[in-house]
């Protein structure tokens, strides 16, 4: 896949982001974000006939009178991209689970524009390769897209072993000012995330989407395979017509998933599976129409 794949597809992911754009404002976010519409915006002296619930008792004892809270509608929603690009990421049959996410967070991205939206990112690998604080503007949003075009492109010599998603997480809280949206696009494949990403969960709305391949549960009959594990540099042979060998490769991938979708649930989180087979607009789609209901 050359590097400008997204580009070439950019008139198709805008109108796919259009109609995810008007998922969202149709009630996605306001789901997700139950009150959470208003933000304080200053105090101010008491005035008869203001509603007594508004007073701000610390400023009140502090100053000797009355003072009242005021708030202003918080009308722009930030959205944050958290995109792992490591060496498993590479991985997949038709298409690398990287291109998914890619295409994927490409979506959100113009969608966000979209709806007038501010849009930060993260992007990493074994170190971070990319990172910049959510802002709203055509601007900003092409400069992340023209980023996230490049991610697949990146050369062995400035891509870096193993994966920093845990160190993702915690500077893209850094990063935060205002509770967020975050979708983080990950295979999962690291160690340590779990306590960062609990705390991300606290304070945002976290959808963790976990880019899967069908390999992942079943694999072809092959015979006896050399497997390579491009993260851990770990070389092993895997007898693909054994049908134990075939159950166990299943069921162990079946109980990871479960475990970190009940992670995921327990802190807060949104869990989301996306295949390297899947539409990402229509599983996007799908994801804030069953919002919009909940």
């Amino acid at each position: 896949m050359n590097t400008t794949r997204l580009a070439k597809k950019a008139s198709q992911l805008r109108l796919s982001a259009i109609s995810l754009a008007e998922n969202m404002r149709n009630g996605s976010f306001k789901s997700l974000y139950r009150g959470q519409g208003i933000e304080f915006s200053d105090v101010r002296e008491y005035l008869h006939g203001d509603n007594v619930r508004a007073i701000d008792w610390n400023v009140t004892a502090r100053m000797g009178r009355a003072f009242i809270k005021q708030y202003e509608e918080d009308r722009e929603l930030s959205v944050f991209l958290i995109l792992d690009c490591s060496r498993s990421m590479e991985s997949g049959l038709a298409s690398s689970r990287l291109s998914q996410a890619q295409e994927a967070a490409a979506l959100l991205l113009l969608a966000a524009e979209h709806n007038s939206g501010a849009i930060g990112a993260v992007f990493f690998d074994g170190k971070i390769q990319f990172s910049c604080e959510p802002k709203a503007g055509r601007e900003n949003s092409m400069m992340i897209l023209s980023k996230l075009d490049k991610l697949d492109s990146i050369t062995d010599e400035e891509k870096t072993d193993g994966s920093v998603l845990p160190n993702a997480i915690t500077g893209a809280a850094k990063l935060l000012k205002k509770r967020s949206l975050i979708f983080i696009f990950s295979d999962f494949r690291s160690a340590k995330w779990e306590k960062p990403f609990a705390q991300l969960a606290q304070k945002n709305d976290v959808i963790a989407v976990k880019i899967t391949s069908p390999t992942d549960s079943e694999l072809p009959n092959m015979g006896t395979v050399p497997f390579f594990d491009p993260e851990t540099k770990k070389l092993g042979i895997f007898p693909t017509l054994s049908k134990r060998f075939k159950h166990e490769w299943r069921e162990a991938n079946m109980q990871r998933t479960e475990l970190w979708k009940e992670f995921c649930i327990k802190h807060g989180a949104t869990p989301m599976i996306l295949s390297t087979e899947d539409d990402a607009a229509l599983v996007l789609s799908r994801f804030f129409k069953q919002k919009a209901r909940s």
